[in-house]
């Protein structure tokens, strides 16, 4: 796909998914660490979302209870009327299935399937048959299905990993430091990719990074340190992610 200068093609909606007062703490006693402490914020529709952090401050622990990969030690969070905290482990992995999806810094392809095979792992099988090799068309790999990641380049290989979380039609990706493997022009394009997903085609895109540049890309920004929200912005002037130095 050629992208083109992306374009917001609505502002973002209404809140879909929300969380208050998230605590999060690892180990007992004096090794206990309190990741998050009483963490509360909404994700809108559409919106292109970044928590910006530095390593340490929260950030992946709140992008894994947002995800249901883990659950909170106390707080709420709400998908539409469900409470996803109060989830048991068949519902959780059925709200993963469904309505989210990841995008990792280490991409996690399986080695031993193409392109393609990868991406069907997490195909609606009752959708569309094609929508594999359609949603890597859409991230430029149309002429790659075949290809096992070991021919992929990194940023291709990412790329795969996006196709994949889209293939399953998610009503939100959440991508944890999805430039973070990759050199500074390959993870350049692979912002390009979600900003595209976000402007264009109206995708909820939330990044979570340690690099305040990605913020400027961003309808909002929340940024977290020791575990606590100490900021949370609207960026006034969005800057397209081609026009960054990074």
């Amino acid at each position: 796909m050629n992208m083109t200068e992306a374009k917001r093609t609505a502002e973002p909606g209404k809140a879909f998914l929300s969380a208050r007062n998230l605590v999060k703490a690892f180990g007992t006693g004096q090794s206990r660490t309190v990741a998050l402490n009483g963490v509360s914020l909404e994700i809108r529709t559409g919106e292109l979302l970044v928590i910006l952090g530095s390593s340490g401050s929260g950030k992946s622990t709140l992008l894994n209870l947002l995800g249901g990969m883990s659950r909170p030690d106390s707080g709420t969070i709400l998908f539409g009327n469900s409470a996803v905290s109060a989830m048991n482990d068949r519902e959780l992995t059925r709200y993963r299935r469904e309505h989210v999806g990841f995008v990792f810094q280490n991409f996690n392809l399986i080695a031993e399937l193409t392109a393609m095979e990868n991406v069907n792992l997490t195909a609606d099988a009752e959708g569309d048959p094609q929508i594999s090799a359609r949603m890597l068309e859409l991230v430029g790999l149309g002429d790659r299905l075949s290809a096992y990641p070991s021919q992929l380049s990194g940023g291709q290989q990412q790329r795969v990993s996006i196709a994949r979380a889209l293939a399953k039609r998610p009503e939100f990706l959440l991508c944890d430091e999805p430039t973070g493997a990759l050199d500074s022009e390959t993870g350049k394009q692979i912002l390009i990719q979600l900003e595209e997903l976000s402007r264009r085609y109206g995708k909820t895109v939330v990044i979570v990074t340690h690099t305040r540049e990605v913020g400027r890309m961003a309808d909002r920004v929340i940024t977290l340190r020791n575990g606590q929200i100490i900021a949370e912005e609207n960026n006034a002037e969005i800057v397209s992610a081609r026009d960054i130095d990074w």
